[in-house]
């Protein structure tokens, strides 16, 4: 009975740590797509900001040529 007991306990236990891991594989992919998606973002923000300077630079130019 006591064999039934331990192997039963082992079960259990090895399927919680494998919940966990399942978990924690899920959890790091989640993390690797969020942080594609902020270098994503980032990289939009600095196009725009960079259209954005030449935009002004080139109001500037016009402004200083009349």
């Amino acid at each position: 009975m006591t064999r039934i007991a331990c192997l039963a306990l082992t079960l259990l236990l090895g399927a919680c740590g494998a919940e966990v891991a399942g978990t924690a594989a899920t959890v790091g992919k989640l993390q690797a797509t969020q942080a594609e998606q902020a270098r994503d973002a980032q990289r939009k923000i600095q196009a725009d900001l960079g259209a954005a300077l030449e935009a002004g630079k080139a109001r500037t130019d016009a402004a200083a040529g009349q």
